[in-house]
């Protein structure tokens, strides 16, 4: 058998035994995809005790290929949703998160300085340490482009794979014990993240609100200033037993009542100026309008702005809100649509068909896969990876690298959504499989470099010594930033999990 021959089908043992210790659960706490590490460390313990030769240009390719697609599909999946996501809850989760890698960060210095731990051993305990996959990826570029020797960057894999097992039960531990600490009662907690999800929490919600102030009354819409703009969407009114879909041109009067659709603070202020809130039902069923969510997919609508359409004028069709990958936005007439983009239509149901048509809706292509953007992406994200930054005092160039090239790329990739006919968008289904392809790939690979050795280490040489550096690198930041994020900014415990 040749070495090409041979290395194939060694990686697929791996994956076969590591994906089904990653199956097996001990109450209900599982390895997952990281079981493919120890499948591969214990096949490659056999595979070297037998002397095999495997082709180690193969490997080498196939881990940076399978960390590429990794992070770029991940990239793909959340870019829509991540910089709208930002301006809400995400810039203060992510504030936190990046206080626990300096915090780690400074806890790994620390403990390199004082028990003189190798360079790449302590960066495998790090990434370990934070089930950080992509961390592992880039510090091993990293050290190759030191020049470091192989055999000790592939020390980084073992050590990772020593305080991987012991990052995940750390986070678990860790968590638990906040919760003893602050006496959470989960049910209450989670009662309560549910609400703040789906009301103030949310991007966007609805309320119903009766026109109280006189200076409106006789008002066409265009002509007050909140339900004019871009924050707040105006979808249907109701006066007296009529329910309707207001255009800009429509008069409001005293006691109609209006259909809101914005961000919490914009509705609040929506609700100064107009009146107050109703409990009246607005519903569509009865009546002879329709409520639908339509999906885009028409190429010849993609990168365009929701107001040059023109379907409330042409129509009498309003959108009153989109969804972009899962996140809600208010359809705000300076959004262009992105293929995939889910609209959700108010109208007569002959009008919702007719924009339907323009916009697509043609579910069968969510399932269909561009491969040709998948590779322009990639291909651009290693570019982005290979640009080097001289800064005075490093010894080598700092690049993003294999891992943060793609990554970068795909998001930026993501939030454009498409360039002419060109589309950054992956079925779920697609982008699921290709990720999961990719992080076995990778693991398969960093287990089996390891394996050799790491039996010898954990039993003879400083396997356990590594596992108590993982353990505190993994405790100290999260207990650390646990408490800070309780006490000072009060974060619901699951949203802290």
């Amino acid at each position: 058998m040749s070495d090409i021959a041979l290395t194939v089908s060694i990686l697929a043992l791996v994956a076969v035994v590591g994906l089904f210790i990653g199956n097996v659960k001990f109450r209900g706490i599982g390895l997952g995809i990281g079981g493919v590490l120890f499948g591969g460390i214990i096949v490659g313990h056999f595979v070297s005790q037998a002397g095999m030769t495997l082709s180690s240009d193969m490997l080498h390719v196939i881990q940076e290929f399978g960390l590429i697609l990794f992070v770029y599909t991940i990239g793909i999946q959340v870019g829509p949703g991540f910089f709208a996501s930002l301006r809400v809850s995400g810039l203060r989760l992510n504030l936190f998160a990046v206080l626990i890698v300096i915090i780690g960060g400074l806890v790994t210095a620390i403990l390199h300085k004082l028990f003189d731990i190798p360079l790449p051993v302590v960066l495998g305990i790090f990434s370990g340490a934070v089930t950080n996959t992509p961390a592992l990826g880039a510090g091993q570029q990293i050290l190759r482009d030191l020049g470091t020797p192989m055999e000790m960057v592939d020390q980084m894999g073992m050590s990772y794979a020593m305080a991987y097992p012991f990052g995940i039960c750390g986070i678990l531990f860790t968590m638990w014990m906040l919760r003893v600490i602050f006496r959470v009662n989960v049910e209450t907690e989670a009662q309560q993240h549910e609400s703040s999800r789906t009301n103030g929490g949310a991007l966007i919600r609805t309320i119903n609100i009766r026109v109280e102030n006189p200076n409106l009354h006789d008002l066409a819409i265009k002509d007050v200033p909140i339900l004019n703009g871009d924050k707040i969407i105006c979808s249907r009114l109701k006066r007296e037993e009529t329910l309707k879909v207001p255009s800009p041109d429509t008069i409001i009067q005293l006691g109609d009542l209006l259909h809101l659709v914005g961000q919490p603070a914009d509705l609040h202020n929506a609700q100064l100026v107009i009146g107050q809130e109703v409990d009246t039902s607005l519903s569509t069923k009865g009546t002879d309008l329709r409520v639908e969510r339509v999906v885009v997919t028409n190429e010849n609508v993609l990168g365009k702005r929701i107001r040059d359409l023109h379907f409330k004028e042409r129509y009498d069709v309003v959108i009153s809100r989109l969804n972009r990958a899962g996140v809600e936005l208010v359809a705000s007439g300076d959004i262009s649509l992105q293929f995939g983009d889910i609209l959700n239509l108010v109208g007569r149901p002959s009008a919702i068909d007719a924009v339907a048509n323009v916009l697509g809706n043609a579910q069968q292509k969510l399932q269909q896969v561009q491969m040709l953007p998948v590779f322009i992406g990639i291909g651009l994200g290693v570019l982005l990876g290979s640009i080097p930054v001289f800064v005075p005092g490093f010894p080598a160039a700092l690049k993003l690298g294999l891992a943060g090239g793609p990554l970068i790329m795909a998001l930026i990739l993501g939030r454009i959504g498409s360039i002419g006919k060109l589309y950054w968008f992956m079925p779920p289904s697609a982008n699921l499989a290709l990720r999961e392809l990719g992080i076995v790939l990778f693991l398969s690979v960093v287990g089996l470099k390891s394996g050799g050795d790491f039996v010898n280490t954990l039993v003879n040489g400083e396997g356990l010594s590594w596992i108590g550096y993982g353990a505190l690198i993994t405790a100290v930041p999260l207990i650390t930033v646990g408490i800070l994020a309780r006490m000072l900014a009060k974060m619901n415990y699951l949203t802290m999990c």
